[in-house]
């Protein structure tokens, strides 16, 4: 997959551009990823990550070495870039992680009531609810959006070999997590938005601004979201419980979360809406 770089020609032009090749290369997680994925699931939960007790779920996402997959460079040794699993939240309840991320959604979607209480009914401990599938994905910034239609559809072929196995991934609703930052009309202004291209052209995964209206607001870092969305019963931000009040004029982004509750039988279109809308077609090895 090409992917730009600046670089100068001869010391005179800082604006000219050349062309990298780099090949993405699909892995099923192991043992070796143990500290990068660690690092992207905090980066997914920012100042909550400790909350939801981080390396516990690192360890229970490695148990599962044959549903998930994650995006390297450098060889099957190298840290990943990105990665996309999905967890059973029934079937691993007594996982400590596990525990608290039910909570934490539960908490988290107390301001919206319907949300709410469907979340209490599929995390009711005290029957047989139908099985959650939390979906964690994360991805280092810059990293193209092209390497997500894959993953999705290579996750979508673990769900189904893993179920003809009897194994239990067959879910009622899948949970996605991803990160948002927002913006003040102030902010929308300095980052010149009318000079940026339409998010349907955008994909290389960074922040995009399409939407922007010049009063200020609430963005994805990772444009599938937009498609995650279209297929899902419910999308709900919030604030980080530990996140830190952004104070005028400070360096950085005012950064929160949003979930997607998605049922299981809209998936199967939502990868191949993922597919139509930031497929490639140079194939898999990208």
């Amino acid at each position: 997959m090409p992917k730009r770089k600046d670089q100068d020609d001869n010391g005179d032009d800082s604006d000219t551009k050349s062309l990298i090749d780099i090949d993405f290369q699909f892995f099923d997680p192991a043992e070796v990823d143990h500290v990068a994925l660690k690092r992207l699931i905090v980066q997914l939960f920012q100042s909550d990550a400790e909350l939801i007790k981080p390396h516990a779920l690192t360890e229970l996402v490695l148990s599962q070495p044959l549903v998930g997959t994650t995006v390297k460079t450098e060889g099957k040794e190298s840290d990943p870039l990105a990665f996309l699993t999905v967890l059973n939240m029934h079937v691993h309840r007594e996982n400590a992680s596990i525990r608290a991320l039910a909570q934490y959604f539960l908490d988290k979607s107390k301001s919206n009531g319907d949300l709410h209480k469907e979340l209490s009914t599929l995390f009711d401990r005290g029957v047989e609810p139908p099985n959650v599938g939390l979906v964690l994905t994360e991805r280092l910034i810059n990293m193209p959006v092209e390497i997500v239609p894959p993953m999705y559809r290579m996750l979508a072929d673990e769900i189904q070999w893993a179920l003809e196995e009897d194994e239990p991934y067959q879910f009622s609703h899948l949970i996605f997590v991803s990160r948002t930052y927002r913006l003040t009309a102030e902010d929308e202004i300095g980052m010149d938005v009318d000079e940026r291209p339409a998010k349907k052209k955008r994909k290389d995964g960074r922040p995009t601004l399409a939407n922007a209206t010049g009063r200020g607001g609430t963005y994805s870092f990772h444009p599938e979201d937009e498609c995650i969305q279209r297929f899902a019963t419910y999308t709900h931000d919030f604030n980080f419980t530990n996140s830190q009040p952004r104070e005028k004029d400070s360096f950085g982004l005012d950064v929160a979360a949003r979930m997607f509750l998605v049922p299981q039988k809209r998936f199967s279109d939502l990868v191949a809406a993922l597919l139509n809308d930031y497929g490639t077609d140079q194939g898999d090895g990208m």
